[in-house]
């Protein structure tokens, strides 16, 4: 049994040594003062490939004002393998009092509004294939999104996500809309 622990406790010291010393490499790799000098026409990707995931938050595709001060700040859109759009960020009450976020961003489809509050109502438009994609739903019906958001306090935030299916890989451009919030343009990268 002793041998057992020993040895489970020295696979952990393995993965652990390896961990941090991906880590530290990655930092290693994230460039010198020459990055003010590249274009900005580069990727996300690339720009995002030696950060931390909070570090690459730092972007902001759109920002968009709701009601009662609220604000969505939208940093990813990003388009994963499995044929999905993932959008990401940061809801902010910027107000100066309490605010729930609206019942109404769930939208108006009976299977998502019984699943409570949620941002299940947002969509994303390509205006190019002139087509409308849904937040996905799960097996029982539950958006893929965040749900069950707490009242916000004056200046407080919560992370956010919602997952859509992925347009045309040759669309890397949509309009992003949710009920009681303003649309803006973003960018999907990957």
């Amino acid at each position: 049994m002793s041998m057992r622990l020993t040895t489970k406790a020295r696979r952990g010291m393995v993965v652990l040594t390896a961990v941090a010393g991906l880590t530290l490499g990655m930092a290693g790799c994230g460039g010198g003062g020459d990055e003010d000098k590249k274009p900005e026409s580069s990727s996300s990707a690339s720009k995002d490939a030696g950060k931390s995931p909070q570090e690459g938050q730092d972007e902001v595709l759109a920002e968009l004002k709701g009601e009662d001060g609220l604000m969505l700040k939208i940093t990813s859109a990003t388009r994963d393998a499995g044929g999905f759009v993932t959008v990401s960020g940061e809801l902010k009450n910027d107000g100066s009092e309490s605010a729930r976020v609206s019942v109404r961003t769930a939208g108006n489809e009976t299977e998502i509004i019984k699943h409570g509050s949620s941002l299940g109502g947002a969509t994303l438009v390509d205006s190019k294939s002139k087509k409308r994609y849904y937040v996905l739903r799960d097996t029982d019906g539950r958006p893929l999104t965040t749900t069950d958001m707490p009242r916000l306090k004056a200046g407080a935030s919560i992370p956010v996500f919602m997952q859509f299916p992925a347009p045309p890989e040759d669309t890397t451009e949509v309009s992003f809309q949710l009920p009681t919030f303003a649309s803006a343009t973003i960018q999907i990268s990957g």
